[in-house]
């Protein structure tokens, strides 16, 4: 059975909230916007970034829930800084048969506080 590479979850359009350089690399994420984007612990994730383009690789851990904590560590931190919009993602393998009912975790959260919204943002200037 053929198995295709389709998003998990997202967490759409957080805000950086710290950049430590001199950290072990990962992406501290809020426990609870963990929790609602099925993401594990040491996790691999994706994180593009909306305000300077950059891209890259790591994994997740957790950080306080109901913070909003989003704080990119280690070598990425020269990737994203505080203040930047983010969208993180994680992928799942899947049977291609599967896809066309596929539905991802879809994570909105209010740009100033990265607390979890019902409000899907429409095209927002950066």
């Amino acid at each position: 059975m053929t198995q295709i590479t389709v998003l998990y979850s997202k967490i759409h359009r957080a805000t950086v909230t710290d950049a430590q350089l001199h950290y072990e690399g990962s992406l501290t994420i809020d426990r609870h916007l963990m929790e609602l984007a099925g993401l594990a612990e040491y996790q691999q994730i994706d994180v593009y970034n909306i305000t300077n383009g950059e891209r890259f690789t790591t994994y997740a851990i957790v950080g306080e829930a109901h913070t909003g904590i989003i704080q990119v560590n280690g070598a990425a931190a020269h990737r994203a800084r505080t203040g930047d919009l983010i969208i993180i993602a994680s992928y799942a393998q899947i049977p291609q048969v599967e896809a066309k009912t596929w539905k991802p975790k879809l994570v909105f959260v209010d740009r100033d506080t990265n607390k979890p919204t019902d409000n899907k943002p429409a095209m927002l200037p950066v």
